[in-house]
């Protein structure tokens, strides 16, 4: 079944990646400058920021790429793509071996849950990608012990669009992708964390 997202989803969504990518892609740009100083020490400290920021960029679009793009699996495994992705944060993702086995629509869906997860864990935690019943399960262990109740009504997609915000607009997107697997996506909360979990309607 397609997925058919409301063009505020999309909007929301693509100012968010723009945020994302800004970071590294300003300091790519200020390292550049620096390439035309005379000073040794200044050319080797641009160099190694345009090469860091430039990983860092092309982590970041090519997790996008897989969690929010229409085609199928251009680059590395989902659960590279992850452990990528997370690896500059004060979050772990452990993406276990049960849900490296799943099919790619399924881990698709798990990457986009992961985005919705980590953005409860603002001062870091660990997030374990697991199989359940009814499809990929995300564990999140930290301070929170549930999503906000903002991003549990996107996810329920009982929130109106235009009150949507680059906040909420992943989660409402995971809950697309859920419904056009024939999913919901469920939360409950726990000493230390919450779950997230994919479950067949």
């Amino acid at each position: 079944m397609p997925v058919t997202a409301p063009l505020r989803v999309v909007e929301l969504l693509a100012a968010r990646l723009c945020h994302d990518l800004i970071s590294p892609v300003a300091a790519i740009a200020n390292g550049a400058e620096l390439l035309g100083e005379d000073d040794p020490d200044f050319v080797r400290e641009a160099v190694a920021l345009v090469s860091s920021s430039a990983r860092d960029a092309n982590t970041r679009l090519q997790f996008f790429r897989f969690a929010y793009g229409g085609g199928g699996l251009a680059g590395p495994a989902p659960h590279l793509l992850a452990a990528e992705y997370f690896a500059g944060s004060l979050t772990r993702c452990d993406y276990g071996e049960a849900a490296r086995a799943l099919p790619l629509a399924e881990q698709k869906l798990a990457c986009a849950m992961l985005l919705v997860a980590s953005q409860a864990l603002p001062r870091g935690g660990r997030l374990v990608v697991g199989v359940g019943a009814g499809g990929p399960v995300i564990d999140a262990i930290g301070d929170a012990t549930s999503l906000p109740a903002e991003m549990r009504a996107a996810l329920a997609q009982e929130t109106d669009p235009n009150e949507l915000t680059t906040r909420t607009a992943p989660a409402c997107f995971a809950g697309l992708l859920a419904a056009a697997q024939g999913r919901l996506l469920v939360e409950t909360g726990r000493p230390g964390g919450f779950r997230l979990a994919a479950t067949l309607r």
